[in-house]
């Protein structure tokens, strides 16, 4: 029988500029909620790449003196050998340039033309090349940008008055669609303020949407349109369908469509939310399940990243100096999922050693080490079990519960703070009951202390293996586990007697980078 199907997606990368610690964490986070969702045991597909189409790569393409096509290839190989190195466990790293999604796209397009949601006319208006975005007057805020406009979009980008040729799909006719089907499923926007965002924006009257550009070619060619190529962010959407299977494997779209989960950044939650459900709707295709907007990572001074303002941050980099799950853990420890966010090197640090080295690790390390010495290298064979054994593994229990509710509600901070408080308990019965001690004077009694602190590592490892993959995975090896655990497996206990190998530590203290 087959499992539960659970698709998620992030947002697929823009790749004008190499990839910054923003995209890193979209990636983290939403690998970190497949991985979960896998030891739940759910069949997970998870989509993750780049949208390579539009106006923005061509600027970038002619500053650089190259051709669009080898800017693509480019950048997009960086953006995948980012996400190889944090550990994202992605089942597809899709490509806007594929043939299989220009296909996807054009039947997308011809899907629109037959409901009537399309027709030609003439855009005359504002448009944001680094967003890029069509936004009405009403949207702009004053400011400069710096090259003599006047004008600035909501995210603070310059806008140019732009005037050509375009396909308009008619967005105004699905005002009311999605205001019913926001009150009809209020899951579907999150977090809350995001939702209430997109709330007044709709309420407030849709204008038909531009889809098309003329002015320039490097973008998917509209059916039966010379000249056209389609506006990026319908192209850059459909990748959604185009991942598992649109339009031509129908059991692979039937299985997994819709999607169970956008992640994206909180700056794109119109396109997901609007646009994006507008055009299901108009090709009579379920929408998402859900669409979680979450929160920037704010450079020193609580400013947003960004490749323009020359502030980003290479995730490479932090990986060099600290780990991938230092990092990884890091993020998704210190940053509440749907909030904005900040980081330095010393927060790494002061986390990453109190949590990963000083109480995971070093439980993990004295435990083990004193089996070696103790047992002769195998899982001691415990006696029974005192009331301090079975508290022990009550508080674990309910570390799993309370994970479980949290991931369930997307909390991934509070899933990570419930299982480390089960930490410290473990820690504190290690301490507490004092097997160095005891076999002094009870070697059965120590025998059974030892016997259910690698129990308590055990399935603290295996809850915490979606967070930390590499980490845990070494832990499991030390103690004679599998390394691709379900959770499933907390129902058992540790055989006895099983050979572990030389202990090693599995989370080193951390240094400040000099």
């Amino acid at each position: 029988m087959l499992s539960e199907p659970y698709y998620i997606t992030t947002a697929i990368s823009y790749p004008n500029g190499k990839p910054h610690i923003g995209h890193a964490y979209e990636a983290i986070a939403t690998d970190a909620i497949a991985r979960f969702h896998r030891l739940s045991g759910r069949e997970v597909f998870f989509q993750t790449g780049t949208d390579e189409h539009g106006l923005k790569m061509v600027k970038t393409a002619r500053e650089k003196g190259v051709e669009v096509t080898s800017l693509s290839n480019e950048m997009s190989a960086l953006f995948k050998s980012m996400c190889d190195r944090l550990n994202i466990s992605y089942d597809r790293f899709i490509r806007t340039t594929e043939p299989a999604h220009l296909s996807a796209s054009q039947s997308l397009w011809k899907a629109l033309e037959a409901n009537d949601d399309l027709y030609l006319g003439r855009y005359e208006g504002w448009y944001s090349v680094r967003d890029e975005a069509f936004y009405d007057d009403k949207e702009l805020v004053a400011g400069s940008d710096g090259e003599g406009g006047s004008k600035l979009s909501p995210q603070g980008t310059p806008v140019e008055w732009t005037i050509e040729e375009s396909w308009f799909f008619r967005l105004s006719k699905y005002q009311q669609p999605l205001l019913d089907y926001f009150a009809a499923h209020p899951e579907f926007i999150r977090p809350e303020s995001r939702r209430n965002e997109i709330l007044r924006f709709v309420e407030g009257g849709l204008s038909d949407l531009s889809v098309s550009r003329t002015s320039f070619d490097w973008g998917v060619k509209v059916p039966g349109s010379d000249g056209h190529v389609m506006y990026v962010w319908v192209d850059a959407l459909t990748n959604y369908l185009t991942g598992v299977g649109y339009p031509n494997d129908a059991e692979t779209f039937g299985r997994f469509w819709p999607a169970d989960l956008h992640v994206i950044g909180k700056d794109i939650v119109r396109f997901h939310t609007v646009y994006w459900p507008a055009l299901l709707l108009s090709a009579g295709l379920a929408l998402p399940k859900q669409v979680f907007g979450h929160g920037f990572l704010l450079a020193r001074g609580g400013e947003k990243m960004s490749k323009s303002l020359g502030n980003v941050v290479d995730p490479i980099e932090l990986v060099d100096a600290f780990g991938v799950d230092a990092l990884r853990y890091f993020l998704l420890r210190e940053v509440s999922f749907g909030s904005d966010g900040s980081y330095s090197a010393e927060a790494i640090v002061t986390r990453v050693n109190a949590d990963l080295a000083n109480n995971f690790g070093n439980l993990a390390q004295r435990s083990l080490s004193m089996i070696a010495k103790n047992c002769d290298g195998a899982v001691p064979t415990p006696g029974a079990a005192t009331e301090a054994e079975e508290s022990l593994l009550a508080v674990i229990t309910t570390a799993q519960h309370a994970a479980s509710a949290a991931m369930a509600d997307l909390a991934i901070n509070t899933a990570l703070e419930a299982i480390w408080q089960a930490m410290s308990a473990a820690n504190l019965y290690f301490a507490e009951q004092a097997p160095w001690t005891v076999r002094k004077t009870d070697p059965a009694r120590a025998d059974t202390i030892l016997y259910y602190t690698a129990e308590a590592v055990r399935r603290l490892t295996i809850l915490s293996t979606w967070a930390i993959p590499e980490g845990c995975a070494r832990i499991l090896t030390l103690l004679g586990q599998s390394t691709t655990p379900s959770f499933t497996d907390l129902s058992n206990m540790i055989e006895a007697g099983t050979p572990l190998p030389t202990p090693v530590g599995a989370f080193p203290r951390l240094e400040l980078p000099v």
